[in-house]
């Protein structure tokens, strides 16, 4: 299992760098669950499919979850949810959510129909539709039908920020857990900038060990920065980076 879906949060609570959303999200929770869909967007790698797994959770088991492939969702295949969508599952969570990913890429006469159907969807039921910001304005580019806007008004509405600190701060707790770490949070949130704020990005380097190359050459510019400029804060700023290149190096 990689490190980020060892590490993925599996509840609300545990979700960094969202408060706004997270609390966007139990506010309406607390309204109910089913009936509804969202609409999720955010740059790569900043906890879309995350946050659609952890809402999906709240009223349907694994096995009432499905994930779709916006590309693949045809009108044929939406009758065909239409008809699944009368059934609950059993057990203690009966509901059954839909998480359609990179929603951008939905066909125009997928979309027409959905602008029916997520009218009534029933009260055990929720969709969730994830994108990035780029890809939602792709839809909005291309939406010659004016189809699009619609479709958004039939959703709750979900924007995923960049919180590099947050999620640097969470990358130097992974590399800790790891046994990986002994570098000072400077170089994760230089690496998470470097990342683009993509958290999945940053816990795959320090997987597969591509972390320490990028370590070092952010501990090296910082020093570099740093390396003729005089005083006492110079010198100690110095001295910190000069340890951690020697803990990098042997292997931290």
């Amino acid at each position: 299992m990689s490190l980020f879906e060892q590490y993925r949060p599996q509840g609300l609570d545990d979700v960094v760098g969202q408060s706004a959303a997270v609390q966007q999200i139990k506010t309406v929770l607390a309204r109910g669950w089913g009936g509804r869909a969202w609409w999720i967007t955010g740059f790569s790698g900043t906890g879309k499919t995350t946050l659609a797994r952890i809402i999906a959770a709240q009223g349907a088991i694994e096995l009432g979850t499905e994930e779709l492939d916006s590309q693949n969702l045809t009108p044929a295949r939406l009758r065909d949810i239409e008809h699944e969508m009368q059934y609950r599952m059993l057990g203690e969570k009966p509901g059954k959510a839909y998480i359609v990913n990179e929603a951008h890429g939905l066909r125009k006469d997928t979309i027409r129909q959905l602008l029916v159907m997520l009218e009534r969807i029933p009260s055990y039921c929720t969709w969730i539709f994830t994108t990035t910001k780029s890809g939602e304005c792709k839809l909005f580019d291309d939406d010659t039908g004016g189809d699009a806007a619609p479709l958004l008004s039939r959703c709750i509405e979900l924007s995923l920020v960049r919180d590099d600190a947050a999620f640097a701060k969470r990358a130097r707790e992974i590399a800790q857990a790891e046994g990986v770490d002994g570098l000072p949070l400077s170089v994760y949130e230089s690496i998470v900038a470097a990342s683009k704020g993509n958290l999945r990005r940053v816990l795959q380097r320090i997987e597969a060990g591509s972390f320490k190359a990028d370590a070092m050459a952010a501990l090296e510019r910082d020093y570099a920065m740093v390396a003729s400029t005089k005083g006492e804060r110079a010198e100690a700023q110095r001295q910190q980076l000069t340890a951690a290149m020697a803990k990098c190096k042997g292997g931290a």
